[in-house]
């Protein structure tokens, strides 16, 4: 009854000081012992993985779940650690009774260790005084034990099993509020290290070995069963990698990286160690690259280290871990098996060393960092990554340079898309590739990236999303060693004109871009700017007639009013806005337009959007069947009124008599201003020099056939006209000599001189025999 007292006293007092300083371990442990507070005092509810004997204080996660490492778990009502049962009493009303501990040893039921404590003479040291902490196998423990190690161990028992019993001990008293996670305890065999970890969801591990049952006290210390027998540590994980012949790829990667002699230095790391087998699936093409760029294979190595030591038992469900690289890795498990990343590849796992863990996987771990920018894309655009080695585009991507692919997902590659004119997808793909490296962080609102096309895309940053002109990214974005990818929603469609110019093009609205004409804001359209326009159809003034369209365009100050409520300044896009709730924009009429967005529909106040998101050069464009009219503001005349109400349903119009629209300062247009130099424009003379001789081509052109001969008759209309000249020659007309004259048709000026001179002399003309003149000898005039 004494020793009963003393073991409930002490037990009374260590646990008072415990819940001072609790730790993750005493948080699970009375977690189940409040879930098994139905089967009495002192119950502990655990978990235990069906087809083992595996057992587990599990978390709130495993208990709902009904399962621990995906494998289906039986729920077990055991007595928490320092109690027992009493026959005819529910639940474990007694304390167990404290011993020394070796006798502790068998009160956990530690009966292996207990008797090699006994074979080896460690029995007279635990039993005695002092203060230890014993680190003790369970019996399953010693029958996983490599049966050679086992034997030899047996065979040499006061040499060997002695030091390898020491070697699971500490030299004063540690509960496992004391065992705090990564730190380092000297055992007592030869003072060599024992690593401790003491992970958030209650798991404590000694050397990777769990902690099934701890805390169990002892008059000269404390005894915690463990699930495994540990190993002396002395290698570092250096050591592993260039002594192990199955890693000689992963140890000349290391080697070329420069972190090799970092692996050797203290720290406490995990390394998921791809082996020889692991290198060779990677493609040759691929690991030359990687091999030949220090930065990418030094991220290749990093993404396969944890800056944390993760034993495989800490491991009950997947986790996500930050690598060295920078990156996150999960790190889950499937029975007895540890997964990365959801897939099964971890061949062993717990080589312990001096400075961390090692698992040996068999597939390389590929971090984004690593990769060229086209192998970024993933399964979900793999459409899009075919199209574009299809079309040349990838070819065309020089390694040396940057990019940033904008991948839309597989579904916008619809059956008509892909039947469409090569030519024209691949200037559609060309929009979707930068010339620079841009990550999701570099992107702000306003901002122009440039297309391999050369074209501008605008980005918009809203309060839930990240837009490139008419689509929005999606969660998933990557960067590369040479480039950066983001996950669209849709294809990009660039603006390349106006809204004046779409409007006009499209032919739907007409009387909109005449009620813009009479109120002066035509240039509106046309200018620079960034503005949202709901563009009403020529549907939406059906009924009016041409006399009703005069009149609103009577008063000025009404029609400015009535149009500039359509606008808002800014560019906001179906894609960017958050869903079904109500987003404000303020108009440029002054009230605010409610714009809804829901399942891919948008609704401005009330009224559906049959089309939206189309991009102009100064905004974007939404049509509406509907003329929009502010809630707010009032009609002023009868006529106005019966007018609106006509063509506006979804708000009832207030009526105030005498209302008079205000005017809406036009601040927001641009002036443009055209200056006029008038003076004579200067010409500047450039003489270009081609050096070298010149050359000539001489071409010969034959054409072929008969040469054509055009007569032409030219016909001249009307009777011919004779003009009748008499001369008249005074004197005697015997006097006169013409044998000068004799056979000329043509009289010079000399001639007629002559002439005159003999006729005013009165001279005499000596008359000679005419000669007949042969045809074809007179002389033409």
């Amino acid at each position: 009854m004494k020793l009963l007292f003393s073991a409930a006293f002490a037990l009374f007092v260590l646990s008072t000081l415990d819940q001072a300083d609790s730790s993750a371990y005493d948080k699970i442990v009375a977690h189940s012992r409040i879930r098994a507070k139905k089967e009495g005092p002192n119950v502990c509810a655990l978990q235990q993985v069906m087809g083992t004997k595996k057992k587990y204080f599990s978390t709130c996660r495993n208990w709902y779940q009904g399962a621990i490492c995906g494998k289906k778990a039986t729920v077990l009502y055991e007595c928490c650690p320092g109690y027992m049962k009493l026959e005819g009493m529910r639940g474990c009303p007694a304390v167990m009774p404290i011993d020394n501990v070796y006798g502790t040893l068998g009160l956990v039921k530690a009966v292996s260790t207990q008797d090699y404590s006994d074979r080896s003479k460690l029995r007279e040291e635990i039993e005695g005084t002092g203060s230890y902490t014993f680190f003790a196998p369970s019996n399953e423990a010693w029958d996983l034990l490599d049966p050679e190690i086992r034997s030899s161990l047996v065979s040499n028992v006061n040499i060997e099993l002695y030091n390898a019993l020491h070697y699971h001990m500490i030299n004063r008293r540690l509960l496992t509020k004391d065992l705090k996670n990564g730190m380092t305890v000297k055992s007592m065999y030869n003072e060599l290290p024992l690593q401790i970890n003491h992970y958030s969801n209650g798991i404590v591990t000694v050397n990777c070995a769990r902690i099934i049952h701890g805390n169990q006290v002892a008059t000269n210390g404390v005894v915690h069963v463990i699930d495994r027998v540990i190993t002396a540590v002395g290698r570092t994980i250096q050591d592993v990698i260039e002594t192990d012949d199955d890693l000689s790829s992963l140890m000349t990667a290391a080697s070329a990286s420069g972190l090799l002699d970092k692996l050797g230095e203290p720290g406490t790391y995990t390394m998921f160690a791809p082996t020889n087998e692991a290198f060779d699936k990677i493609n040759s093409d691929v690991l030359e690259r990687i091999m030949g760029d220090k930065t990418a294979l030094q991220a290749l190595l990093n993404f396969h280290l944890l800056n944390s030591v993760q034993c495989s038992e800490a491991i009950m469900s997947g986790t996500s871990f930050e690598t060295l690289e920078g990156n996150n890795i999960e790190i889950g498990c499937n029975g007895d098996s540890l997964t990365v990343n959801g897939v099964k590849m971890v061949l062993k796992k717990d080589i312990v060393t001096s400075n961390g863990v090692i698992h040996l996987i068999d597939e390389v771990l590929m971090p984004d960092s690593a990769k060229q920018v086209t192998e970024l894309v993933g399964s979900s655009q793999s459409t899009f990554g075919d199209m574009l080695f299809e079309l040349g585009l990838a070819s065309s991507m020089r390694p040396e340079a940057e990019y940033t692919l904008l991948a839309p997902a597989n579904k916008v590659f619809t059956e008509e898309v892909m039947r469409m004119d090569q030519r024209l997808l691949k200037i559609i793909l060309e929009n979707h590739v930068l010339k620079e490296k841009i990550v999701l962080s570099q992107l702000y609102n306003g901002q122009l990236l440039e297309t391999i096309s050369g074209k501008f895309l605008r980005v918009f940053i809203y309060r839930t999303a990240v837009c490139i002109e008419n689509s929005c990214l999606v969660r998933g974005s990557k960067e590369g060693s040479n480039g950066a990818l983001h996950l669209m929603v849709s294809f990009l469609k660039p603006a390349e004109a106006s809204m004046y110019k779409i409007l006009y093009d499209n032919g739907s609205f007409k009387i909109f871009l005449s009620l813009m004409e009479a109120a002066g804001l035509t240039d509106l359209l046309k200018q620079e700017g960034d503005f949202t326009l709901f563009a009403p159809t020529d549907e939406a003034f059906a009924g009016l007639s041409q006399r009703d369209i005069d009149m609103l365009k009577r008063d000025p100050n009404a029609l400015r009013a009535l149009l500039l409520y359509h606008f808002s300044n800014g560019i906001f896009i179906g894609g960017g806005l958050e869903a079904r709730v109500t987003n404000l924009f303020k108009s440029l009429q002054g009230s605010n337009l409610n714009v809804v967005v829901s399942n891919n529909s948008m609704e401005v106040n009330t009224v559906k959007v049959p089309e939206s998101d189309v991009m102009a050069t100064n905004g974007v464009l939404h049509f509406v069947k509907s003329l929009l009219y502010p809630k707010d503001l009032p009609v002023g005349t009868q006529e106005l009124l019966t007018l609106l109400r006509r063509i506006i349903k979804y708000i009832e119009i207030r009526y105030v008599p005498g209302y008079r629209y205000q005017e809406i300062p036009l601040t927001f247009m641009k002036r443009i201003i055209t200056r006029v130099i008038e003076r004579e424009p200067e010409v500047t003379k450039i003489t270009r020099v081609i050096q070298g001789e010149p050359t000539i081509t001489k071409v010969t052109r034959v054409i072929e056939g008969q040469p054509t001969i055009t007569k032409v008759t030219r016909v001249v209309e009307g009777d011919p006209t004779f003009t009748k000249v008499t001369r008249v020659i005074e004197g005697d007309a015997s006097s006169i000599d013409f044998s000068n004259l004799e056979g000329n048709a043509h009289l010079t000026e000399v001639d007629s001189d002559r002439l005159t001179k003999i006729i005013q002399e009165g001279g005499t003309v000596r008359r000679v025999p005419g000669r007949r003149v042969q045809a074809g000898s007179r002389r033409r005039p």
